[in-house]
């Protein structure tokens, strides 16, 4: 039995793989648990792997090319129209391994660690702005209810915050300026932690020249720089 290609169908716990010869005949279809996914790669004369870019690809990706496989990413989207029944596991390992040999599939570019951390920061500094986008409407809106007021724009939020931190009760009853209080207290530890992860971003710009070339484009900083941008920057 000689494997030529396999395709291998990712999960939290347990992968499938389908390996065909050079004819495209299937000669291997095997259950896998986590842990035995890179042993089983390692007893394998070198090969062709196709995963579909899906959550946790970039990281198999990395250790079964490191093992002397070739491995290859491609669009779930475009793997859907080779699987020929009922949607299992084992349909779709046999469905990427046909994919991957396609002369016209197109592939995503294999991802290092140090792009996909790049990648984690601003993505984790946006889950962070949406987060306290809602805290402030949330703030917004609860002290409306009481005839408190601010101009729009994010910075002058600290005026409603003035006045929640201040003893008027008249203002905004006691029941109230507890709950909103605690409101407050994570909004201004969610700017904290978006401040630090900037300082971060702009740490790793200012060591990075095709960064630090793309930021010369109007429009393009290291902040606001598209995610399509960051993945395509080298580590």
């Amino acid at each position: 039995m000689e494997v030529t290609t396999i395709g291998l169908d990712i999960a939290k716990r347990v992968f499938q793989a389908h390996g065909t010869d050079a004819s495209g005949k299937a000669v291997l279809r095997r259950k896998l648990q986590r842990p035995e996914v890179l042993a089983f790669f390692a007893a394998l004369p070198p090969c062709l792997v196709g995963i579909e870019a899906c959550s946790t690809a970039h990281y198999w990706a990395r250790e079964i090319t490191a093992l002397g496989h070739e491995v290859r990413l491609m669009p779930a989207s475009y793997v859907k129209p080779y699987v020929k029944r009922g949607k299992t596991d084992a349909a779709d390992a046999e469905a990427i391994s046909e994919a991957v040999t396609r002369p016209t599939m197109r592939f995503v570019p294999i991802k290092t660690a140090e792009q996909q951390a790049v990648l984690m920061l601003h993505r984790t500094r946006d889950l962070l702005v949406r987060q306290r986008t809602m805290l402030v409407n949330a703030l917004r809106g609860h002290m409306a209810e009481l005839g408190v007021i601010a101009p729009q724009g994010i910075r002058r939020v600290g005026d409603l915050v003035a006045v929640l931190l201040g003893e008027d009760e008249t203002t905004l009853p006691k029941l109230a300026r507890h709950a909103l209080r605690g409101l407050a207290a994570e909004l201004a530890a969610l700017g904290d932690r978006v401040k630090e992860i900037e300082v971060a971003i702009l740490a790793w710009h200012k060591d990075n020249e095709l960064s630090r070339r793309l930021a010369t484009i109007p429009g393009v900083g290291p902040i606001t720089v598209p995610s399509r941008v960051v993945l395509k920057l080298p580590g």
